[in-house]
């Protein structure tokens, strides 16, 4: 069985600085592994019919990479870029792309590399796949490229831990092209409540969404405040949070049995309570997911 202090875990939530990211996601990432049986640390995109996490994990990344038109791209950065998954997955889908993946998660890249020699290994036979997937130990807000360098950057489910947010989006302006693409699919909430509206109407998942929890206006504003065009805007929040919570529950006796033999009751209890109450927000229009579709003017 794996220990998890829950305290440590508490404290890792509150406060959220970059070792506590670290600490939380090397933690718990198996866990999401567990529970939804891939390696990638998305909650998905659950359209078109979608049932299962990976599919909708796998859709996603799908709907990012033709947002951020990457068949006519030739550079790309990931800017946290957990497992590098969505990395493989757009390598695959786009051979000819030069992929830089950006974490300042250590463990995870190395268990990055792993799987991408995997993958390479595989398409070895292939004579359409140029250059390699890069992988850089590095924070979002001192990313190691030069000015107007990038054709593509795109923020999977990775923004909500950057601080401050305005630093990172000045150096993806630094570093992209001219009407370059910019793509960011983030959690948000859909309004501006004070640090104790916040903490009675989050309730759990005050602690157990452990990131910044960002108003989607003031995204919005830094964005265009920073020349920024939104080209689009995608509201998905139903076809993230509550599908994600259904499966969950339709399936939790098969999750208790495997969750509580690696981590025991109290984790598996806790996460059960957090879905049900994203389930809720989600549904009362208090959190959203967001996708947002950028070109540098």
């Amino acid at each position: 069985m794996k220990l998890l202090n829950p305290i440590s875990a508490f404290l890792w939530g509150l406060r959220r600085n970059h070792r506590d990211v670290i600490n939380l996601y090397s933690s718990l990432s198996p866990l999401m592994s567990i529970t939804t049986g891939s390696n990638m640390l998305n909650f998905g995109f659950w359209s078109n019919g979608i049932d299962n996490p990976p599919q909708a994990q796998e859709n996603l990344c799908k709907t990012i990479g033709k947002l951020a038109e990457l068949e006519s791209a030739e550079t790309l950065i990931d800017v946290g870029s957990g497992l590098s998954s969505p990395a493989i997955l757009w390598k695959n889908e786009y051979p000819l792309l030069d992929i830089y993946c950006i974490n300042i998660n250590l463990p995870h890249l190395i268990s990055a590399n792993k799987l991408k020699k995997q993958f390479f290994i595989q398409k070895n036979s292939s004579k359409n796949f140029k250059n390699d997937i890069t992988l850089f130990n590095s924070t979002a807000i001192k990313l190691p490229f030069n000015k107007q360098s990038i054709d593509r950057i795109v923020a999977l489910e990775s923004a909500q831990h950057f601080k401050p947010l305005i630093q990172f989006i000045r150096d993806v302006k630094f570093i992209l092209k001219k009407d370059g693409i910019f793509v960011i699919a983030i959690p948000v909430i859909t309004h501006v409540f004070s640090p104790i509206q916040n903490l009675v109407k989050l309730g759990i998942l005050s602690f157990t969404w452990a990131s910044e929890h960002y108003v989607l206006n003031h995204i919005l504003e830094i964005l265009k405040n920073e020349n920024f065009k939104i080209i689009e805007l995608l509201n998905i929040g139903p076809l993230v949070y509550n599908p994600l919570s259904e499966y969950y529950i339709r399936n939790r006796k098969i999750f208790i049995k495997r969750i509580t033999s690696e981590y025991g009751f109290l984790l598996e209890y806790i996460l059960f309570k957090s879905l049900l109450k994203m389930d809720k927000l989600s549904k009362d229009k208090i959190i959203d997911y967001v996708i947002i579709k950028l070109r540098k003017i």
